[in-house]
């Protein structure tokens, strides 16, 4: 990789893709599945800190990835 001046920004190039797209299939997801029950109901705070935790340790196995 470090041949490559220019990996840091290939790196952050390559993340905020995926993140974006991660992020539009979540909402397409949570769109459907509004549409699908007929009601519109807004994200508990219980569902926030779900899904906070699973982004925390999302972020944790990615960094240790390659420390083994």
């Amino acid at each position: 990789m470090s041949r490559n001046p220019n990996w840091k920004s290939l790196t952050f190039l390559i993340g905020g893709s995926i993140g974006l797209l991660t992020g539009l299939a979540a909402a397409y997801l949570v769109v459907k599945k509004q549409e699908e029950s007929g009601e519109t109901r807004l994200l508990t705070t219980g569902d926030g800190a779900k899904i906070g935790m699973g982004i925390v340790t999302l972020l944790k196995l990615i960094s240790e990835t390659g420390h083994r």
